[in-house]
């Protein structure tokens, strides 16, 4: 099995797609830009390239370029000799002289400042690179991976990114799919996460009720995988071995459900004068019929309290 089946869960077109033309580009040395969703996988796709390289066996260097100081930047990257800059007490030969014979990851590469960019963009043509004090440039041999959650090409147009740099940075451009948009896929990674947490936690693993997974495969995802790993994770140690209904799951999934499902008539009801007293009422109404006039389940399928939906009963004088 390849790092890009072990590590990347689905088989929607989507993700296919992604998963087969960062197979080729991983057999050169072409830079990359991957784009996407914060979430997505940027950075384990970077992973993975560069474990299916012919550079797997040298260093992958990560910088995240939107934690690093504007003021400490260009030193962090290119390197500084002693004394170039005050507090600089010793050599420094920067995360760029550090993933030589490797690869150089650039995750959030919109976040650089523009006054490094000229500089990487020069790296980038030339494979030079020359530390803050250094008399002379050193040639290093390394192939650079970048990621964006942004629109760099807007970010260029409007020239908060060099757009030169732009182009140069996505000679293959790679843009991984929201979780959202990969059709199938939420049921098959739900399933994968909720197997590896329960072996990780030594827990049984939980169980969904078809109201839940409706919801959960529906579900937006926001967070894109990311979310949806610590959402198992939550689940497998909070339902140990335990069935999962559609009231268990977190509350923005729930509001999230209702709110696609709301029945298109419900709202051409406010066309007919209808109150919200009445809605409240069939609304109550519906429960209990549903339910056999269990109070109990009604109030649960209406996300109340057994005491608050009994308040609601007499408020409205609902007969049961």
């Amino acid at each position: 099995m390849s790092t890009f089946q072990n590590d990347f869960i689905g088989s929607s077109p989507q993700l296919t797609s992604v998963i087969r033309s960062a197979k080729v580009v991983a057999s050169t040395d072409v830079t990359i830009l991957i784009s996407g969703e914060s979430g997505t996988g940027k950075e384990l796709l970077a992973s993975a390239i560069h474990k299916e390289s012919r550079r797997a066996n040298e260093p992958l260097i990560t910088i995240n370029c939107s934690a690093i100081p504007e003021s400490l930047a260009e030193s962090e990257l290119f390197g500084h000799r002693k004394g170039s800059f005050t507090g600089s007490t010793s050599d420094y030969d920067g995360l760029i002289k550090a993933a030589d014979g490797g690869t150089l990851f650039l995750d959030e590469v919109g976040e650089l400042p523009l006054s490094v960019q000229a500089k990487l963009l020069r790296f980038l043509e030339t494979g030079e690179r020359q530390g803050l004090g250094e008399p002379s440039p050193s040639k290093v041999d390394v192939r650079v991976i970048s990621a964006t959650n942004r629109d760099l090409y807007t970010e260029a147009q409007e020239g908060r990114f060099r757009e030169d740099l732009y182009y140069r940075l996505q000679v293959v451009p790679v843009e991984l799919p929201p979780l959202r948009n990969r059709s199938g896929d939420i049921p098959i990674l739900l399933n994968a996460m909720i197997e590896r947490f329960s072996g990780l936690h030594n827990f049984a693993p939980p169980s969904f009720k078809k109201s839940a997974m409706k919801a959960l495969d529906q579900h937006k995802w926001p967070g894109n995988v990311r979310e949806l790993r610590n959402f198992c994770e939550r689940m497998v140690i909070l339902f140990n071995g335990k069935e999962i209904g559609f009231e268990n799951l977190p509350l923005e999934i729930r509001n999230s459900h209702v709110k696609n499902n709301f029945p298109a008539k419900i709202a051409d009801l406010l066309d007919l004068g209808l109150s919200l007293a009445d809605f409240e009422i069939e609304l109550i109404q519906s429960a209990l019929r549903k339910t056999n006039g269990n109070q109990t389940k009604a109030a649960r399928l209406l996300g109340l309290t057994r005491d608050t939906l009994l308040y609601r009963i007499k408020k409205h004088a609902i007969s049961i």
